[in-house]
């Protein structure tokens, strides 16, 4: 069963936005982040978007009008490594952790756009960095593909990098109009600037998934 409705932020409530609120609850009373967290975590997996609608409606009990896609996006760039940590990989060769630092140095620079965006000079410069950004990710993708052994998770890792190329080009396609159209289409443009940022989380997420399959295939 899937809970939310289908924006490109909804698995990124809980590690973005609810996590950070639990390590802070940790500090004055730990058995109750642990728990919250646990029961949290194991309510997301089994209903995603869970945590999405209980923001949702927090936010509706409240009358409290927020743009979901500028709040992820910016509370993303400060997001602790503990808090995410599904979306990082484990293993300790450079080349996987390279591709932890490329994907943490593309939603940092993701984070800045809604504060960037109404600067068009500034905003320009912005663009080029994530343009940057996107290739040394997929750079660090293709260097961690050689780890992998087997063809079934060299596919798996494949597929997902073809994906986030896609979300990119679209990414790309929604600046020009952008540019051209300037703030009648701001909303749909931030739209695909946290579509590409959850890529950027769920292909680290996929290398992972794709690089334990591998090594269990060739046990």
């Amino acid at each position: 069963m899937t809970m939310g409705d289908e924006t490109p932020v909804t698995s990124l409530i809980l590690p973005v936005l609810i996590r950070p609120i639990l390590s802070q609850l940790e500090r004055r009373d730990v058995a109750a982040s642990q728990t919250l967290r646990a029961a949290l975590s194991k309510v997301e997996t089994a209903h995603p978007g869970f945590t999405y609608d209980l923001v949702v409606g927090i936010m509706r009990r409240g009358d409290l009008s927020i743009n979901m896609n500028e709040s992820v996006l910016r509370l993303q760039g400060s997001t602790s490594e503990a808090d995410v940590v599904e979306y990082r990989l484990s293993r300790s060769e450079d080349a996987f952790q390279e591709l932890n630092k490329k994907s943490a140095a593309l939603k940092k620079i993701l984070s800045r756009i809604p504060d960037e965006i109404t600067d068009r000079k500034t905003f320009l410069e912005t663009i080029k960095e994530i343009a940057s950004a996107i290739k040394k990710l997929l750079d660090a993708v293709n260097e961690v593909a050689g780890f992998i052994p087997g063809t079934t998770g060299k596919q798996s890792l494949e597929q997902r990098k073809r994906e986030f190329v896609k979300f990119s080009k679209r990414f790309s396609n929604t600046l020009k109009e952008y540019f051209k159209e300037g703030q009648a289409i701001m909303t749909t443009t931030q739209n695909q600037f946290a579509t590409v940022s959850r890529e950027a989380l769920d292909l680290v997420s996929k290398v992972i998934m794709a690089n334990y399959f591998a090594k269990a295939k060739s046990l």
